[in-house]
């Protein structure tokens, strides 16, 4: 991940310590809380009753409105799982959900919701806890994996649904694999982009950032992820942010954009930030305008919970070691994605643990950002794929 160096905190405070593997150590109680009441409670859960939330008292948003921008596309606040998510939909059909990675938001769908709704697909973006319009709870314990699992069980039944196709991009894709493994009955099928399937949704070889490399130069990009720095740098200024992030990891990088570091590695000091002279062709400015508006309004803090997490989100799953996905599955990742060069023994073996996975699809000169890199390639590849079910 390449950062910028100062923050902007949105008037939050945040649960902190100075190790860079952040704040994944929790309390028996912690635990014992979050598995019981929240697996249970949640991710096992019988789909709800449709409804779309009432404002709260200190709510001034509209429950439903439509973005000029985008006529087609419907937006909704929807309470889910004790929280309300923003959604954005498309389309009238069977229904799929897609889970959006970081720092992204619904918009990096904004391809596949008209694709998947002419193809005669009910499309639905929602924004993950944390991020944009949807909810930002305060504790930082309660961005775990199963949270966002639990939000999108709950977000189907509150669409209506019974059933559910499953897609996501970056950590969208472990929410999406383990949503499949979790509740099978729920999700029919999954779409994975960029991260492959993996046991416990981080690797069951031990704790995740114990085994994060780390050396005197450089630390792997999730372990400062989990730090205050992390806040700090992408905050400063948001356009530079975003503008840097889509293009230094994208196809349209130069082999000398990594420094020298190996794939998902950041250095320690001095910084790799490069703010490109002219954006890729498939990103505009208009687009930067509206990843700043939306991380203006939520900020960074609740976005980057999910990587204090990691450990204890693998602790949580650990009753899931060994279990495959059941459903149908397919895998799409560009060639230049570091993320698929970082979990490329990861992407050789998942069919052993996906048995119904489709051939996976690697496309040549994509980057990190797959489904907007490479929209039209993306979009008939799901489209194909969850017309074959």
């Amino acid at each position: 991940m390449q950062v910028t160096t100062r923050a902007t905190t949105q008037g939050t405070t945040q649960n902190t310590t100075g190790d860079t593997t952040g704040d994944t150590t929790f309390s028996r109680r912690d635990l014992l809380r979050a598995a019981g009441g929240l697996t249970v409670g949640a991710a096992f859960a019988a789909p709800l009753k449709a409804a779309a939330a009432e404002p709260g008292a200190a709510r001034t948003e509209p429950t439903s409105w439509v973005d000029p921008a985008m006529p087609e596309v419907t937006h909704r606040m929807i309470e889910t799982n004790g929280i309300r998510l923003h959604v954005a939909e498309q389309g009238e059909g069977p229904l799929v959900i897609l889970c959006h990675g970081f720092p992204e938001c619904w918009y990096s769908w904004r391809h596949q919701l008209p694709a998947l709704a002419k193809a005669g697909f009910r499309a639905v973006a929602p924004d993950l806890r944390g991020y944009g319009r949807s909810d930002h709870p305060e504790e930082v314990e309660k961005y775990t994996i199963l949270h966002d699992i639990g939000d999108i069980v709950g977000l189907v039944g509150a669409l209506g649904a019974r059933q559910a196709v499953i897609a996501g991009h970056d950590i969208g894709a472990p929410i999406a694999w383990q949503s499949a493994l979790l509740r099978p009955d729920l999700f029919r099928a999954v779409i994975g982009l960029s991260p492959p399937f993996r046991p416990r949704g981080f690797g069951d070889a031990g704790p995740p950032t114990t085994l994060m490399p780390r050396n005197e130069n450089a630390v792997f990009y999730q372990l400062f992820l989990a730090t205050p720095e992390a806040e700090a740098a992408l905050g400063r200024d948001l356009r530079r942010t975003f503008r840097s992030q889509l293009y230094a990891l994208s196809g349209d990088r130069p082999p000398s954009a990594a420094g020298g570091f190996p794939a998902g590695m950041m250095p320690r000091k001095g910084t790799v930030l490069t703010d490109p002279a002219s954006l890729p062709s498939w990103v505009t400015e208009s687009d930067i305008d509206v990843y700043v508006a939306e991380f203006t309004r939520s900020g960074f803090r609740g976005a980057l919970a999910w990587w204090r997490n990691i450990d204890r989100s693998w602790e949580l799953l650990a009753p899931l070691a060994g279990a495959t996905v059941t459903v149908p599955a397919l895998y799409i990742a560009g060639e230049r994605d570091f993320v698929a060069a970082v979990f490329s023994q990861e992407i050789a073996k998942q069919s052993a643990l996906v048995p119904k996975l489709r051939p996976a699809m690697m496309l040549p000169g994509c980057g990190h950002w797959t489904q907007q890199e490479r929209a039209p390639q993306v979009s008939a590849a799901m489209i194909d794929f969850i017309r074959s079910l």
